[in-house]
């Protein structure tokens, strides 16, 4: 580009406002360093032929900052880069109305806010600008503590234990059988003593009566 069209630009740069005609997405953006980062412009406008640029304005602007030109798209040639660039980190494409830069092993020096651009005749439009930083370590978003809950104690009454297995241990059987035993023997006792006495009152009325 030439000299006079970039004082042009830097003082354009800093009295415009964004334009709804180019939109850029997102507003602000945090990465890490040695990673990789897109920034959208979108083209509400039919540009057929014409040339979107990307500019960089570096952090913390004084009144001498001036913007960069990074690359260009242009629909012959693709991505044009300016001069002073690292041409392996920087790269534009197109995607239908968006044109998409491209950064590649993002350093914190790349930090800035970065503006689309086209020139018309004689306006410049630029859109509203993305902001990027670039740091070595991404803050961790701090987990919400857990109130512990105390869980209220239920207190339950022992259940009554099945016996398994036998009822009666080998004893207190062998009690029962003999129990047995001796009630049978008492009742052999008894009906045999009253079968005697039966047979003895028999004689007794036999010899009574003779």
């Amino acid at each position: 580009m030439r000299p006079r069209l970039w004082l042009l630009l830097a003082a354009q740069l800093t009295v415009l406002h964004g334009n709804s005609v180019l939109q850029q997405t997102p507003a602000y953006i945090k990465v890490q360093t040695n990673k990789m980062v897109m920034l959208s412009c979108e083209a509400k406008i039919s540009l057929s032929n014409m040339r979107i640029y990307w500019l960089r304005q570096r952090q913390a602007p004084s009144s001498d900052s001036h913007h960069e030109f990074l690359a260009l798209w242009d629909s012959a040639k693709g991505t044009i880069h300016g001069e002073e660039v690292e041409q392996e980190k920087i790269a534009v494409f197109r995607d239908a109305s968006r044109f998409i830069l491209n950064l590649t092993s993002v350093k914190p020096e790349d930090s800035g806010i970065y503006f689309c651009m086209i020139v018309g005749s004689p306006e410049l439009t630029f859109g509203k600008g993305t902001q990027l930083s670039v740091v070595d370590f991404l803050p961790t978003t701090a987990q919400p503590t857990k109130k512990s809950t105390l869980k209220k104690r239920v207190c339950r009454l022992p259940r009554p234990e099945t016996q398994k297995g036998p009822l009666c241990s080998p004893i207190t059987l062998g009690l029962l059988v003999a129990g047995v035993l001796v009630l049978l023997v008492s009742l052999g006792v008894a009906i045999h003593l009253c079968c005697r006495r039966r047979r003895a009152r028999l004689r007794f009325m036999k010899q009574l009566y003779k």
